[in-house]
C-alpha cells in the first residue's frame, strides 16, 4: 500500500493563528486545504505537499511549486503544459481567499460557516446537504482518506482544531465553486474541474442556500461587502489574470492581508518570471536620455588628466591581431613583445594614442573546453572568462607587455586593458578557493536542471559542471553545479548575467553583497591600474547599486530580471544596509588616491551613462546611442540627446566614448557602409566632445566580427586601401586636432533653420574649439539635399562658481570667436577640400551662416581668424567677387583679383594650348605666339611701374624693347631644335614642361631688368605668384599635379639665376669637376632642396631622376638663353653624368676624387623631402 506521502497531492495551507487584540475570542485556526481532484492525482501521479502554511506566517516553496508543475509536465498524456507560476498563484489566491473567511470568523462572526451550514440543511434537507459533502470529499478526499487512514464518513464527523469539518467541507466547496468560475483559473480546470461533482449530488442548492446566508450576515471588508461579494470581487476586478487579480488584492486587501503580503508579492514575481520570453532579445531600444532623475543625485566629477582629454583609442583583439600580424609580415609573431614597430609607427601616424588590448589575460580553461564540446576545436577562452588578472603566458607574460609599454610610450601610446569586475571564469582561482564570493544556492533552482555531463574543473579538488541543455542548445541554466570533493559540499553556483539575454554560460556571478567580495574585486582593479593607464571596465553597469539590486537582490514583487531571483527579493532597507555605498563611487575615490594617473572607463547603458561620470566618477563612460541613433538615421532623437545633456551638464557631454562599433557589435563598415554616410558618422566622430574609439580592423574597412573565443581571422581580408587612404584624407587630419573638439567649455550645437522656418533635424551643426582656435562642424545624416542657416546656438546649461546652473545661448559668430565690426572679416577653412572661404563678420553676426549640404555631405571649418580690410577695399572686393565660393588660398585669391589682367594676358601668350605640347618634341610643339608675347609685356611692363614716379615708369621700357624681347622669346625656342639638346630634354620627364615654364617666365626677366639687376627677376615673378600661375597652365593642359609643381618649381629656381647661363657663368662651365659640382650643390640650399639631397646610413644623396630635371634645364638655358656652343654644353654635362652614375647618384663620393669605387647598389633615388608649396 502506497503511504500517505506518495498519495498526497493537495496543497495545503494553515489558516491565521488568532489576532493578539484585546477582547479577541480564542478561535483555533483550522486546517484548509486547495485541492486537486482525485482523477487528477490518479492521471498525473501527484503526490507530496508542495505549499504549506503554519501558523501566522506563510512561508513560499517555490521549489515544491515546480516539482509540481514539472510533475504535470512529465505525465501529460495529451501533451498539457502548465506553468509554475500560475500553479503556485492559484493556491496563492485560494489561500488568501481562505485568510479572509478566518478574518471575517475574527472580526464579525465566528460561526459564520456553521450558520450557513445549518441555512442549507434547513432550506434542502440535512440529508441533501449531507450528499453534497459527501460528494465532495470524494472527489476532493483530504490527505487522511486519501491515504485510507480515516473513512470519508469519520473525517466528515469529525473536528478540526475545535471546527466542525462539516463547516470546513462547506468552506473548501464554496472557494472550489469560485475557482471554477475565475476565467483566471480555466486553463487548469482539468485539476478542479467540479462538473463531475455537480451531476452526482445537489451541490449547486446546497451552495446557493450557504451564499445567502452569508450574504445576509454583516458586510466586510473596505467596501462593506457581504462576505460572497468580497470573495468574488479581485475575479471580477481582473476575470483573466492571474496576476491582475494578486495586484487587486494588494491594492484592496492590504490590511486584510497582513502577513501575507511577503508571499503575496512572491506569487506576483513568480508569476512574471513564467510569462517572460525565455530568451529576451538583445539589451532593448536605445532611448533618448532624461536627466530628470539624475538632477536628484549629487555631482562629483572626476578631474582628467591633461592627457586624457585628447585620447583616441583603437581596439585590438590580441590574439586575432597577432595572427593577421604574422600573415602581413611573414613571420611568426605570437607574443606582446613582438608586435613590429611599424605597426605601432602606422597606429601614432593616425592620431591614435592609446591602444586598448583586448584578451591579454589569462583565461578560464573551462570556457575554452566548453566551447569545445559545442562544436568549435579552435576556440580560445572567452576573453571575458578569466582565471585571474595575470598576463597570458602565451602572449609572453609580463615581460612581453613590459616591452611593448615601453615602445608604445615611446610613440606617445598608453596601452589600455579590460578589467571585469562583475564575475570570474567558471574555474577562477576564486571558485576553487573563495566559493564564498559568489551568488549561490544549495538547491538547483529548477527541477528540470541536470547536470550529467563531463566535469569542467581543472582542479581535483573540486568538481565543476553547467546544465547539460547547453550543450544541445535547449536552455540556458541560470545556474552551474560546483561539488568540493574536500568537504562533501554541494551548491550551485549562478553564472554571470546582466539580464537582457541568455547567461555566460562559462562564468560565475559575484556577489556584491558580500563585504569580502567587495573588497577582493577592488584589490584586482588597483592591480590591473598599477599596469595599465586606461581601464575599461566590462559591464560596469550592472554594478550600480539599483542594478545590481534590479538583477540579483530585487524588491519583493517587483519581479526577478534574473530567473529564480526573485525569491532572494530584499527589501530596500535590508539592501542598503548590506550594501551601503556605490561600489563603483568606492572605486574611483581608490584609484584616485592610490593610481591617479589612471582613466577609468565604464561600459554602462541603460540610461545610467550620465550618473556613472557626474555621480560615480568615472572619466569616461560608453555612449552607445551615438552608433544607434546615427547608423539608423534617428538624427532627431541622437540632436535631442545632445541637447538634454547639453542643457543639464555639458560636463557629461565630454565623457562620452563614442564609437562605431564595440568588440560585440557588428563591424563598423557592416553598419555604415564604407561611402560618404560611413565618412560623415565617422567625421562627428573625430569632432565631438569626449574620447573617439575605433574598432579592430575599422581603418581597414575589415568586415569580418571577431568573436570573443577567436584566436585568428577567419577571413582572409586585406585592407581596402581606397578606404584607408579616405581615412587618412579626411579623418586623421581632424584626430591630430583632437585639442579643438575634446572639450565642452566652448561647445555648440546649432539648429539648421530652413527657408520656410523649420528646423532640419537631420543636420548636426556644432562649433568648438579651444584657446584661441575654433572650429564649426556640419553632417547632413541623410540621403536628401538640404540648405538653411545657423544663426543661434541651441540651450545649454551655463555653470556659475557656485554651482548654479542658467540656461544661456550663444550666436554664431560668438561661437565662432569673432568680435565683428565694419571693415572685418572671417575666414575659414575646410578641411576636406582645403577650400578657403572669406564672410563678412558683421553679416556673419547679423545674419548667420548659410548652409548647403548634399546628402552625407560632411563639412569642417577649421582655422577660422578674423582679418581687417586693408585701404584700398581688397578684402570687400574679393568677398563680393567670391560670392561665398571657396578658393584654394585667400592670398592667392587676392592677387587674382588685383593681377586678372596681368594674368590674363600671360594666359593668352603662354596658356594651356603652349604647354600641352610640353612633352612632345621640341620646340615646334609649344612655340608661343608673337603678339600674344608682346601684349603681355606691355601689360607686364605697366604692372611693374605700379608705385614708380611717373617719368621713370613711363621711359623705362621702350616699345623698340619690347618688341626685342617678344623676338627673344621665339629665337630661344628656335635654338632648342638641336637633335643633341633635344634628345636631352626628351630623356628627362618633366625637363621639357620645366624648360617651357622657364621661357614662359623670360619676360618677367626682362622687365625686372628695366627696373633692377638680372637677379631680382625672380622677386619680381615671386611679388606676382608666377609659380603659382605657371603650376596652374601646367595642370589645365594635362600635365599631373605633381609633376607640373615639380615643374614649376624648377623653373622659378632657374628664372632667379640667370646669371648661371650669362656669357660668365658660361666661360666656366666646361671646367667644371664632379666635385665642384657636388660641393656646389651641397653649399647651394636651393639646389639641395631641387635634387632631393637627403640622409641614409651616414651617407649624403640626390634624387637621380631630380638631377636628370635640372641638368636638361641647364643645358637648354645654356644654350637658347645664354647662346653657348650646344656640343660643349652637352660634353661637359656628360662627364657629369658619368662620375654621379659612377658615384651611385652619392653626394660624399663626387666630392671624393678619383672615384675609384663602384657605386654602392642599396642607394636610394628618391629623396624622402616633398617639393616645398609656395
Amino acid at each position: 500500500m502506497a503511504t500517505p506521502d506518495d498519495r498526497e497531492s493537495i496543497i495545503r495551507f494553515e489558516s491565521l493563528k488568532r489576532l493578539d487584540r484585546p477582547g479577541a475570542s480564542p478561535i483555533v485556526a483550522a486546517r484548509y486545504e486547495f485541492h486537486v481532484s482525485k482523477a487528477a492525482r490518479d492521471l498525473y501521479g501527484l503526490s507530496g505537499a508542495p505549499f504549506s502554511t503554519t501558523g501566522g506566517v506563510v512561508f513560499a516553496d517555490y521549489a515544491a511549486a515546480r516539482a509540481f508543475a514539472a510533475r504535470i509536465n512529465e505525465r501529460s498524456p495529451g501533451g498539457v503544459t502548465v506553468k509554475a507560476g500560475a500553479i503556485n498563484a492559484m493556491a496563492l489566491i485560494d489561500e488568501l481567499l481562505h485568510a479572509v473567511c478566518e478574518l471575517y470568523r475574527r472580526s464579525v462572526e465566528p460561526a459564520a460557516f456553521e450558520l450557513a451550514l445549518a441555512k442549507s440543511k434547513a432550506i434542502q434537507g440535512a440529508a441533501a446537504t449531507r450528499s453534497s459533502l459527501v460528494a465532495f470529499t470524494k472527489a476532493f478526499p483530504p490527505s487522511t482518506v486519501y491515504s485510507g487512514a480515516e473513512t470519508l464518513e469519520s473525517w466528515l464527523d469529525g473536528l478540526s482544531d475545535g471546527i466542525g469539518k462539516g463547516a470546513v467541507s462547506l468552506e473548501e466547496l464554496l472557494l472550489l465553486r469560485l475557482a471554477n468560475e475565475n476565467p483566471a483559473f480555466a486553463p487548469y480546470r482539468f485539476l478542479f474541474d467540479d462538473a463531475p461533482l455537480e451531476a452526482a449530488a445537489p451541490v449547486a442548492a446546497t451552495l446557493d442556500a450557504a451564499e445567502a446566508a452569508l450574504s445576509a450576515l454583516p458586510p466586510f471588508g473596505p467596501d462593506a461587502q457581504g462576505l460572497p461579494d468580497l470573495l468574488r470581487a479581485p475575479m471580477r476586478a481582473s476575470p483573466h489574470s492571474l496576476a491582475g487579480q494578486l495586484a487587486y488584492m494588494k491594492r484592496h486587501w492590504g490590511l486584510l492581508i497582513g502577513d501575507r503580503m511577503a508571499r503575496l508579492l512572491g506569487g506576483v514575481d513568480m508569476l512574471g518570471e513564467d510569462e517572460r520570453p525565455s530568451f529576451p532579445p538583445g539589451p532593448g531600444p536605445v532611448r533618448v536620455p532624461s536627466y530628470a532623475a539624475i538632477d536628484m543625485e549629487y555631482e562629483r566629477f572626476s578631474e582628467d588628466k591633461d592627457w586624457m582629454p585628447r585620447v583616441v583609442m583603437m581596439a585590438k583583439s590580441a590574439l586575432v591581431w597577432l595572427d593577421q600580424l604574422s600573415r602581413a609580415y611573414g613571420r611568426d609573431i605570437r607574443t606582446l613583445d613582438a608586435i613590429p614597430d611599424e605597426e605601432l609607427d602606422l597606429l601614432a601616424s593616425r592620431g591614435i594614442n592609446a591602444l586598448w588590448l583586448i584578451g591579454i589575460w589569462e583565461r578560464s580553461q573551462a570556457s575554452r573546453r566548453i566551447k569545445e564540446l559545442c562544436g568549435n576545436p579552435e576556440a580560445a577562452a572567452s576573453a571575458y572568462s578569466l582565471f585571474d588578472y595575470e598576463i597570458a603566458w602565451e602572449l609572453g607574460g609580463w615581460q612581453a607587455l613590459e616591452t611593448l609599454r615601453n615602445k608604445a610610450l615611446a610613440r606617445g601610446i598608453r596601452l589600455a586593458a579590460d578589467m571585469v569586475p562583475n564575475h570570474t571564469g567558471l574555474d577562477s582561482a576564486w571558485i576553487r578557493d573563495r566559493p564564498d564570493l559568489f551568488v549561490r544556492r544549495s538547491e538547483p533552482p529548477f527541477p528540470s536542471y541536470s547536470y550529467t555531463g563531463e566535469n569542467l574543473s581543472g582542479d581535483g579538488a573540486i568538481g565543476l559542471w553547467i546544465e547539460d541543455h547547453y550543450y544541445d542548445r535547449r536552455d540556458a541554466a541560470v545556474t552551474f553545479k560546483r561539488v568540493d570533493f574536500r568537504t562533501g559540499e554541494t551548491s550551485y553556483v549562478y553564472h554571470g548575467n546582466d539580464g537582457t539575454s541568455m547567461p555566460w554560460n562559462d562564468t560565475a556571478q559575484i556577489d556584491f553583497l558580500n563585504p569580502a567580495a567587495r573588497d577582493a574585486v577592488k584589490e584586482r582593479i588597483l592591480h590591473v591600474a598599477r599596469n595599465f593607464p586606461i581601464i575599461r571596465f566590462d559591464a560596469a553597469m550592472v554594478l550600480a547599486k539599483r542594478s545590481f539590486r534590479r538583477l540579483w537582490y530585487p524588491e519583493p514583487g517587483s519581479g526577478g530580471a534574473i530567473a529564480s531571483r526573485f525569491e532572494s527579493a530584499m527589501s530596500a532597507e535590508d539592501f542598503n544596509a548590506r550594501l551601503p555605498e556605490e561600489f563603483w563611487r568606492e572605486v574611483v575615490d581608490m584609484c584616485a588616491s592610490e593610481a591617479p594617473d589612471t582613466l577609468l572607463l565604464a561600459e554602462a547603458f541603460w540610461m545610467m551613462e550620465g550618473y556613472f561620470v557626474r555621480t560615480l566618477g568615472m572619466h569616461r563612460v560608453y555612449n552607445s546611442a551615438f552608433m544607434n541613433m546615427l547608423k539608423e538615421k534617428k538624427n532627431a532623437e541622437y540632436r535631442a540627446t545632445i541637447k538634454n545633456t547639453i542643457e543639464f551638464d555639458k560636463d557629461i557631454l565630454k565623457r562620452f566614448v563614442n564609437f562605431m562599433n564595440n568588440p560585440d557589435e557588428d563591424t563598423a563598415i557592416a553598419q555604415f557602409g564604407s561611402g560618404d554616410h560611413y565618412f560623415g558618422v565617422c567625421s562627428m566622430m573625430a569632432t565631438m566632445p569626449g574620447l573617439p574609439m575605433f574598432g579592430h580592423g575599422q581603418f581597414e574597412g575589415l568586415t569580418e566580427k571577431y568573436g570573443m573565443e577567436y584566436r585568428r581571422a577567419y577571413k582572409d581580408e586585406r585592407a581596402d586601401e581606397d578606404l584607408v587612404r579616405r581615412h587618412e584624407r579626411e579623418i586623421v587630419p581632424l584626430l591630430k586636432r583632437r585639442y579643438l573638439f575634446s572639450g565642452v567649455e566652448d561647445f555648440l550645437l546649432y539648429d539648421l533653420v530652413r527657408a520656410d522656418g523649420s528646423v532640419d533635424e537631420n543636420v548636426f551643426a556644432y562649433s568648438n574649439g579651444h584657446g584661441g582656435e575654433r572650429a564649426i562642424v556640419f553632417f547632413n545624416n541623410a540621403w536628401e539635399r538640404t540648405a538653411g542657416t545657423v544663426r543661434r546656438s541651441c540651450r545649454f546649461a551655463d555653470k556659475r562658481p557656485d554651482g548654479s546652473r542658467a540656461d544661456a545661448t550663444r550666436s554664431v559668430a560668438e561661437g565662432l570667436g569673432l568680435r565683428c565690426g565694419r571693415g572685418r572679416y572671417a575666414l575659414v577653412t575646410e578641411t576636406r577640400s582645403g577650400l578657403r572661404y572669406l564672410r563678412r563678420s558683421n553679416e556673419l553676426a547679423r545674419d548667420g551662416l548659410a548652409v548647403t549640404l548634399e546628402g552625407f555631405q560632411c563639412q569642417v571649418f577649421i582655422d577660422i581668424h578674423e582679418i581687417d580690410d586693408d585701404e584700398a577695399g581688397s578684402y570687400s572686393a574679393l568677398c563680393d567677387s567670391l560670392g561665398g565660393r571657396g578658393v584654394p588660398d585667400i592670398g592667392w585669391a587676392l592677387q587674382d583679383l588685383a593681377l586678372g589682367e596681368l594674368y590674363a594676358a600671360w594666359t593668352a601668350a603662354f596658356g594651356s594650348g603652349y604647354f600641352r605640347g610640353a612633352g612632345s618634341p621640341v620646340p615646334v610643339a609649344f612655340a608661343p605666339d608673337r603678339a600674344a608675347v608682346s601684349a603681355f609685356l606691355s601689360v607686364a611692363a605697366r604692372f611693374a611701374a605700379r608705385g614708380r614716379p611717373e617719368e621713370t615708369a613711363a621711359e623705362a621700357i621702350p616699345a623698340e624693347r619690347l618688341a626685342t624681347i617678344a623676338d627673344e622669346c621665339l629665337k630661344i625656342m628656335e635654338r632648342a631644335s638641336s637633335p643633341a639638346l633635344a634628345a636631352r630634354l626628351e630623356s628627362s620627364p618633366g625637363a621639357a614642361q620645366a624648360f617651357a615654364g622657364l621661357v614662359s617666365l623670360l619676360p618677367v626677366a626682362r622687365v625686372a631688368e628695366a627696373y633692377a639687376a638680372p637677379s631680382k627677376a625672380g622677386s619680381l615673378a615671386e611679388s606676382w605668384g608666377m609659380r603659382r600661375k605657371l603650376r596652374e597652365a601646367l595642370v589645365a593642359a594635362g600635365h599631373e599635379p605633381g609633376s607640373a609643381e615639380t615643374a614649376a618649381w624648377f623653373a622659378d629656381v632657374a628664372l632667379g639665376r640667370l646669371d648661371v647661363v650669362s656669357e660668365v657663368g658660361l666661360s666656366s662651365l666646361a671646367s667644371l669637376t664632379p666635385k665642384a659640382v657636388a660641393e656646389a650643390i651641397a653649399s647651394d640650399d636651393d639646389a639641395r632642396a631641387l635634387l632631393g639631397v637627403n640622409r641614409w646610413e651616414d651617407e649624403t644623396w640626390f634624387d637621380a631622376d631630380r638631377y636628370g630635371i635640372a641638368a636638361a634645364l641647364l643645358a637648354a638655358a645654356a644654350v637658347t638663353i645664354g647662346g653657348a656652343d650646344d656640343a660643349r654644353v652637352i660634353k661637359s654635362l656628360k662627364s657629369i653624368d658619368a662620375a654621379a652614375l659612377a658615384a651611385g647618384w652619392s653626394l660624399d663620393r663626387m666630392t671624393a676624387e678619383p672615384v675609384s669605387r663602384p657605386p654602392k647598389a642599396a642607394g636610394p633615388r628618391e629623396s624622402k623631402r616633398q617639393v616645398p608649396k609656395e
